[in-house]
């Protein structure tokens, strides 16, 4: 199991990058009692029977790492889920993308913590390769509403590039006024 859910968001996020996708998106959703995220791609997509397949933790296509024998992305989503009374789906298809939801319940003592947002949205939005990639993030109290979208053209638009020490320090500090 990962030690945060965030943690578990970037390992499903870059199989999505590495799955060629060209638009990726990635919804957080938070309430005061439950925790949600959604991924979805336009990358290579699974038939059926792969798509079985990656629940084993023994499975891997051996082409993304030619020399690895094992492929924990989805093992571990489910084990966390089945472990934390949380539940997943996954819905993919050959050539169109993959859609996977996995929801948490935040009073379960075996819920990881969430993990830093701040830190795995710029992971997420710098790891290299074109891509699009859309966040929306929407946490609700029974006081309050916060929610906000960010894309990553617009994020190079007005840094120019997302890979240079100084150009992450700023989209850090973006990102940290909204969570704020």
């Amino acid at each position: 199991m990962h030690y945060t859910i965030c943690e578990l968001i970037a390992d499903l996020t870059q199989n999505a990058i590495e799955a060629d996708a060209k638009v990726i998106s990635v919804r957080v959703h938070e309430t005061e009692t439950e925790l949600s995220f959604e991924i979805q791609d336009n990358g290579k997509g699974m038939d059926s029977e792969t798509l079985e397949k990656v629940r084993n933790p023994f499975y891997t296509d051996g082409i993304k790492h030619p020399n690895r024998k094992i492929g924990l992305g989805i093992p571990f989503l489910i084990q966390t889920a089945n472990q934390t009374d949380g539940t997943w789906h996954i819905d993919s298809q050959k050539a169109k993308g993959t859609k996977l939801k996995a929801v948490f319940s935040l009073s379960n003592i075996d819920t990881p913590p969430l993990g830093c947002l701040t830190s795995l949205f710029r992971q997420i939005l710098s790891f290299p390769q074109n891509y699009e990639m859309r966040i929306d993030r929407i946490k609700e109290t029974k006081d309050d509403s916060k929610n906000y979208s960010i894309s990553r053209s617009e994020l190079i638009e007005a840094l120019g590039e997302l890979e240079t020490v100084e150009s992450l320090d700023m989209l850090r500090t973006f990102l940290e006024s909204h969570e704020e």
